[in-house]
């Protein structure tokens, strides 16, 4: 420390454009002051660029950008298959990253009338949307699905805490999974925002050919509109969150035959829609 105690910022980076910064703080706890190393989550302009064409800067962590630029071409209606995204490279600057994205001249038209007008913030699903309708997509119902024994939705949102492991370092983090019909998380991804993280995990699913009838989506954060229009997109039957839903969440999935479950803790959680689909209900 210096002789005035006051302390300097102190960052490494751990890894190369890793995730994690590692910061030198203070602080202050049951009358002391100590000196300590905490872990920040990083937090970067990621531009996403398609057809040499800037469409939104985003702010997001950067890490699984492929999977990101995927799933939020799909669940954002730019795309209508994977395969329309027929190259990605991913380029670091000194400020920033840009995904650099090839598509069809089809996808470009579409992607030309809606490119946004602003920076979004932090995992911002709306941000520079200058119409109800580019907001508010077309309804995409989801199939039947299987059903899930209440336990299922109960181990996988007990075991997400474990699976999250920027969180755990640094806090601040939003994670969305994928839980088998057992219960068992197969897939993280981490974000500062929670639109990008469930916008990775989307497009890791669909890379993997993954069918969203074998499981469920599980979310650290409130369930709002957005998270559930990116749920039906991809077709799961289930999104769980942590926090509860809004009311124009609630209408969404009511109308998209998704089901929605709120307040998911240890020992509770509710289910505002479609509770057919949870074991024990009819």
């Amino acid at each position: 420390m210096t002789g005035d105690d006051t302390p300097r910022p102190s960052q490494t980076r751990l890894g190369y454009a890793g995730p994690l910064l590692e910061h030198r703080a203070r602080q202050w706890l049951d009358g002391r002051m100590t000196d300590r190393a905490e872990h920040l989550i990083e937090e970067t302009p990621v531009v996403l660029v398609y057809n040499q064409i800037p469409h939104v800067v985003m702010m997001a962590t950067p890490q699984d950008l492929e999977d990101f630029i995927l799933g939020f071409s799909l669940t954002e209606d730019l795309i209508q298959s994977p395969t329309d995204l027929e190259a990605v490279e991913v380029v670091r600057y000194s400020r920033g990253i840009e995904l650099q994205a090839r598509v069809p001249a089809r996808c470009q038209a579409v992607i030309e009338s809606r490119t946004r007008r602003m920076t979004g913030r932090t995992g911002c699903g709306i941000c520079g949307s200058d119409s109800i309708d580019a907001v508010l997509k077309p309804l995409r119902p989801v199939g039947v699905g299987s059903r899930f024994e209440p336990g299922a939705i109960q181990d996988a949102v007990s075991a997400l805490g474990d699976r999250q492991p920027l969180n755990q370092a640094a806090g601040s983090v939003h994670a969305a999974a994928w839980a088998t019909t057992e219960g068992s998380i197969a897939l993280v991804r981490e974000d500062v925002g929670r639109h990008n993280a469930l916008d990775k995990l989307i497009g890791s699913l669909v890379r993997q050919g993954t069918d969203p009838a074998s499981g469920f989506i599980v979310v650290t954060s409130r369930a709002s509109f957005e998270m559930a229009q990116k749920a039906t997109a991809f077709g799961a039957g289930i999104l769980v969150a942590v926090s509860g839903p809004t009311a124009l969440a609630v209408r969404l999935a009511d109308e998209a035959g998704l089901t929605l479950i709120g307040f998911a803790r240890p020992g509770r959680f509710t289910v505002y829609t479609h509770p057919e689909r949870i074991a024990g209900e009819v």
